[in-house]
């Protein structure tokens, strides 16, 4: 009778741990899949706060002093599956005043000039700079993900979408 009550509670043991490490798994799974998913949930680009926009007749005028090389582009397959394309081009400040913020807009265009994807990046300040004083150059990058190989992309264009000065 004492053999029976052993086994049996061997079996209850069992059970009860698998059932907990079943229960444990899929909290911690439920928890991955959370975090994980506002990771990759796209979030609104940083802007800068007080930059001059296009429409203001001063963006306009200095608009035209922020000399942006050709863009060149590089293409790669993301480690999310589909294509991420780099745009660069050199940003020359012929302003005469020292740009403390910069924004800047990559476009993918199609055949028909029809934008596949757009997006805003803050370029300055950066890691590497803080401002970009008068007659001088920094390098640009504006990284955009989730191209499909069927996507049309003809052409690439990089523009400024918004400035800042240092006072």
């Amino acid at each position: 009778m004492q053999t029976e009550k052993t086994i049996h509670d061997r079996d209850s043991s069992r059970k009860t741990i698998i059932i907990v490490a079943i229960v444990a798994a899929l909290v911690i799974g439920g928890l991955f899949y959370l975090l994980m998913r506002k990771s990759v949930a796209p979030s609104a680009p940083p802007r800068l706060a007080a930059a001059l926009r296009p429409g203001s007749a001063e963006f306009e005028k200095y608009k035209a002093q922020i000399v942006l090389d050709e863009a060149e582009a590089d293409e790669a397959t993301s480690v999310m599956g589909g294509l991420e394309m780099t745009l660069k081009t050199t940003v020359r400040n012929l302003t005469g005043r020292t740009i403390s913020g910069l924004e800047l807009k990559g476009i993918v265009v199609d055949h028909q000039n029809q934008p596949v994807k757009e997006r805003i990046v803050v370029v300055l300040p950066n890691a590497k700079l803080s401002q970009l004083d008068p007659n001088k150059t920094m390098p640009a990058l504006v990284r955009s993900q989730g191209f499909a190989d069927t996507d049309d992309r003809a052409n690439i264009r990089i523009e400024v979408a918004g400035v800042s000065f240092s006072p």
